[in-house]
């Protein structure tokens, strides 16, 4: 007889053994894992607040600088440069020309016998 029942033991014991094994003990009571699925779940979805998400990211790209933006820089950087050039030649230029005026100046007042003062 004993045999007979050992089948079912082994049987029922591998059942309960699966049941047993879907619980923890914590203190003096059992948590189902389940339960502890969910709060690992909270966890996990707190990350999306601390993360940047695909929709972030496409948001971001979207609004990054092109190669055109860049080049339209560029351009625009290159032109006053130019500009700026331009005009520091000419003040260069500008003061030469003072230069010699006021060297003409001198020779005539010295030719005039005007004496000039600064």
């Amino acid at each position: 007889m004993k045999e007979d029942f050992s089948e079912l033991v082994k049987y029922l014991d591998k059942k309960f053994g699966k049941v047993d094994n879907e619980f923890v003990k914590i203190g003096d009571g059992f948590v189902k894992i389940e339960d502890r699925f969910v709060k690992i779940d909270e966890k996990f979805n707190k990350l999306f607040d601390v993360f940047a998400t695909k929709e972030d990211l496409k948001k971001a790209v979207e609004n990054l600088s092109t190669k055109d933006d860049f080049n339209e820089l560029l351009n625009s950087v290159d032109a006053y440069a130019k500009k700026a050039d331009t005009y520091f030649q000419e003040m260069v230029m500008l003061g030469h020309k003072v230069d010699r005026h006021e060297k003409w100046i001198q020779q005539i007042a010295v030719k005039l016998g005007v004496k000039l003062d600064y």
